[in-house]
């Protein structure tokens, strides 16, 4: 972009320079010709960032051209002008625009009536009052109340009829405001500040320090300038800072380091927006131009550029058919460049061409992998009639205050997750462990019967011949164990061992190279090398023995096998020698026995096992109970910082917005739960309880459920009879699903509806739609370090809260955070006056915004463009001025 005055910054200004031959006022001598003077004068403004300087003799402008001219040629501007007394000797400086001829400067002076004009201290024979008159509305220059506070100034000779006066826009101060506080009854101070009745003032007056420069070198003291804020340097807008002071106008000690981050050029290659390069305010940008010149496209094409997607269903459907029509058709591309305080100030490159993935660059041109998201975490773009999406919807309003909670709430909040995840794993044993057991129960159950079938066999009289069958049956049993478990079970863990021995690539000399203590890495590497390899051996070595302990079980189980396949085979035998029986034959009876016997070994085993599986059961029930304490816990400490952070933040929301926390208020995920679980007879209006108990929670219910529907009914949470029967119907899993719930806290907005006077508090709930979205844009404007970006926000404000509450706001938060406004509302770009405002036009299908559109207030073009946009033109607005009688 060519012309760099695209946006209002703070120029410094030295509003007091004088000529070589000032300082023989004062009886002294720098030593320098005026030729060495004024480029001693050139040098030191040029090093200390001086770009307007203000000359002020005392009732002499003889030096003005050759300071002048030198000056200009270095690219400073110079106001011309001299310091005059009024007849109640109260000292002023007069300054007048760039183009001011000597000439000019020397009628001036003599219509302000010097008594001496040869002696430019001495007073003016006119009044302050008269002073004023002459210099503002006759000669069109600009006039201060000089050193103010001092034996010559304004507030030192009390006239506070002149301090009034609307002519009169700056007072100069001899250092910072605060420097002002050990002044007897800090009287000077409230005056500045207009806190005093006596001074009050309809216009704040603006607070200057322009010490005298009687010597090159005073321009190196702060107290010499201070800083205008102009968007191109020159005696209208310098002027027209003074109309608003308190944006405006600062101390070099007002000035405090800012960190934050924001966008600081963009520019659109192809499609509706092609050839739009912007260089943003770091402070406050309000875009403008009539409907459909392209407002709303730039700002989702910076959405689209950072891979924001809209909240709401609406926003997301609107941002794509935007972006499709206007990006699209012609594959635009979008180049952003943003300085991000998460990265400790980089500055990225971030472009994302119509279908393609979005390109990250570092300060050096190379790609990088942090993502938009990782650059500018906390950005916040919201698009036409979004704000009263989230005014609508509970769970976006948390979200909002989730950037400011503590760092601790974040913890617990990651602590209570964690919790549910384990009552999550718990409940999934639990319901194992309780299936293995009821299973294990009606097998053992089977044991009585089994055990009188081997009564009846007894009464055969074959129990002495087959007593063996029961002895040989254990073991078998037995020996089944030590083939499949004990032995396997330690080979498997020895070889374990292996998947855990130390691995020192991580430490490989690539690793190490260049690193300080390398070498105790490298002595640290030999030592887990050594441990390694010993242990390697001594697993070798064990493998072996193990390998002869296999071995020799393998032959005694042979051998055990062995016995127990002859004794088998005896049984056989004796099988055929068993009497008949009820038309079966000893064979069958004998192996009828044989398998009956077979079934009671199997299970017998298992009555143990209950008790195990009983005992693991009641461990996994209290450390199901030892979480939900931790959980209970890990709540109220979330629900206590939430309200610690809510009562910070009414206090800085004092008088607009109040906020308070409602304990797990929102029970809808308790209703879904049980409407899932398909209770017979109950539908959403029976559970209306739910939401209406003082004391509920899901635990309890649970406890409840468990106790019985009498239970349920002495709760008095008002259960009727049905819902009870159902709800203990539910199974042992729902209701430690129940148990798991989690209930989130709600915030209860309330907004201030009182324009002034007393306040009146009222919950969004019954506020407008206009007073709902003002109260989410107070919210929107606390502190956050990443930018601010709307379309339109006044689309569903009421306007007094844009210019009574909203602006006042944007003035003062801009000084530390970025905004960008799409808007149809002159309150915004105006009163909040914004350092940037573009101005859109659309002509042949295409949208324009050259430079010359691009400046703050100060720039006629934008000015009278804004005029016409915002206000309707000069005439309109002239009119509803008539009006309204102002």
């Amino acid at each position: 972009m060519v012309n760099t005055y695209t946006k209002a910054r703070f120029w410094k200004c030295a509003l007091q320079v004088n000529p070589a031959g000032y300082i023989a006022y004062r009886g002294t001598d720098h030593g320098m010709t005026e030729e060495q003077y004024n480029q001693e004068l050139v040098r030191l403004a040029l090093e200390n960032d001086i770009k307007v300087v203000g000359l002020a003799d005392h009732g002499n402008v003889d030096g003005v051209d050759a300071i002048r001219n030198i000056m200009n040629q270095n690219g400073i501007l110079v106001f011309p002008g001299f310091e005059i007394a009024s007849c109640e000797k109260a000292h002023f400086v007069c300054l007048y625009p760039e183009d001011t001829t000597t000439v000019q400067l020397h009628r001036y002076l003599g219509d302000l009536q010097l008594l001496d004009p040869e002696d430019g201290v001495c007073p003016s024979s006119l009044s302050a009052q008269q002073l004023l008159q002459k210099v503002e509305n006759e000669q069109g220059g600009f006039i201060y109340a000089a050193h103010c506070t001092d034996d010559s100034g304004l507030l030192k000779l009390r006239l506070n009829h002149i301090w009034k006066n609307e002519l009169l826009k700056a007072a100069q101060i001899p250092g910072a405001l605060d420097d002002l506080k050990n002044e007897v009854g800090n009287g000077y101070r409230q005056i500045l500040l207009n806190k005093d009745p006596g001074y009050k003032r309809e216009l704040q007056i603006g607070i200057i320090n322009a010490k005298d420069v009687a010597n090159p070198g005073d321009l190196a003291n702060p107290k010499a300038s201070c800083l205008i804020k102009m968007t191109k340097p020159s005696f209208a807008s310098f002027k027209l800072a003074f109309q608003d002071p308190e944006s405006r106008v600062r101390l070099n000690s007002d000035v405090a380091e800012k960190y934050y981050s924001q966008l600081e050029r963009m520019k659109i290659t192809g499609g509706y927006l092609d050839g739009i390069e912007i260089e943003f305010s770091e402070h406050l940008n309000s875009v403008i131009g009539g409907r459909g010149t392209g407002k709303s496209t730039l700002l989702e094409c910076i959405r689209y550029v950072l891979g924001i997607r809209p909240i709401g269903k609406i926003a997301q459907k609107q941002h794509d058919e935007i972006i499709k029509e206007n990006l699209g058709k012609t594959k635009a591309r979008v180049e952003l460049t943003i300085r991000s305080s998460d990265m400790n100030g980089k500055r990225f490159k971030l472009s994302r061409r119509y279908g393609e993935s979005i390109s990250v660059q570092d300060e050096e041109g190379k790609p990088s992998a942090f993502t938009p998201v990782d650059l500018l975490p906390g950005i916040e773009i919201y698009g036409q009639n979004e704000i009263y999406e989230i005014a609508q919807d509970a769970n976006s309003q948390r979200q909002l205050l989730e950037r400011f909670l503590e760092k601790g709430l974040t913890d617990v909040e990651k602590a209570i997750h964690e919790a549910i995840g384990r009552l999550s794993e718990n409940r999934k044993k639990l319901v194992e462990a309780q299936s293995g057991v009821s299973v294990i129960e009606d097998e053992v159950a089977r044991l009585p019967k089994l055990e009188e079938q081997v009564g009846q066999f007894k009464t055969l009289g074959i129990e002495g011949k087959l007593k063996i069958v029961p002895l040989l049956e254990t073991e078998k049993r037995l020996l089944k164990r030590v083939l499949e478990e004990e032995g396997p079970n330690l080979k498997r863990g020895f070889l374990a061992i292996q998947d855990c021995l130390p691995d020192t690539t991580f430490l490989s000399d690539v690793a190490l190279d260049k690193l300080p203590h390398a070498d105790n890495l490298r002595e640290i590497r030999a030592v887990l090398n050594t441990m390694r390899t010993e242990t390697e051996a001594i697993l070798q070595q064990w493998l072996e023995k193990y390998g002869l302990w296999e071995t020799q079980v393998t032959s005694f189980a042979k051998n055990l096998n062995t016995g127990i396949k002859n004794d088998e085979d005896a049984l056989e035998k004796t099988f055929k020698e068993l009497p008949a029986c009820e038309g079966k034959t000893g064979k069958q009876i004998g192996i009828e026995y044989q398998r009956l016997m077979q079934e009671i070994e199997r299970i017998r085993p298992k009555q143990t096992l209950i008790a195990t599986r009983k005992q693991l059961l009641s461990e996994l029930h209290n450390q199901r109970r030892m979480i939900l304490v931790e959980l209970s816990a890990k709540r109220a400490e979330r629900s206590a910082q939430f309200e610690r952070t809510l009562k910070k933040l009414n206090k800085r929301l004092t008088g607009k917005l109040r906020l308070q926390i409602k304990t797990e208020a929102n029970r809808t995920p308790v209703i879904d739960f049980l409407l899932g679980c398909r209770l017979d007879g109950v539908g959403e209006g029976r559970l209306s309880w739910i939401r209406e108990a003082d004391t509920f929670s899901p635990v309890r219910l649970a406890e409840l459920i468990r106790a019985g529907t009498e239970a349920l009914r002495d709760e008095k949470w008002g259960i009727t009879p049905t819902v009870a029967e159902a709800l203990v119907r539910l199974t042992p899993e729902k209701i430690l699903e129940l148990e798991e719930i989690e209930l989130s806290d709600s915030i209860e907005i309330e907004l201030n509806t009182a324009h002034e006077g007393q306040e009146n508090f009222r919950p969004l709930n019954k506020l407008s739609t206009g007073q709902q979205c003002t109260a989410i844009l107070h919210l929107l404007l606390l502190e956050n370090l990443d930018p601010l970006i709307m379309d339109q926000p006044e689309d569903n404000l009421d306007n007094a809260f844009i210019a009574d509450r909203i602006v006042t706001e944007l003035r003062s938060a801009k000084i530390a955070r970025q905004f960008i406004f799409a808007t149809h509302n002159a309150n915004i770009p105006v009163f909040g006056d914004a350092e940037w405002i573009g101005v859109f036009e659309a002509s042949d299908g295409q949208a324009h915004m050259p430079a010359n559109s691009q400046g703050a207030i100060d720039v006629p073009h934008v000015r009278d463009k804004a005029a016409d946009i915002l206000e309707g033109g000069k005439a309109a607005f002239n009119q509803r001025k008539a009006k309204y009688g102002y």
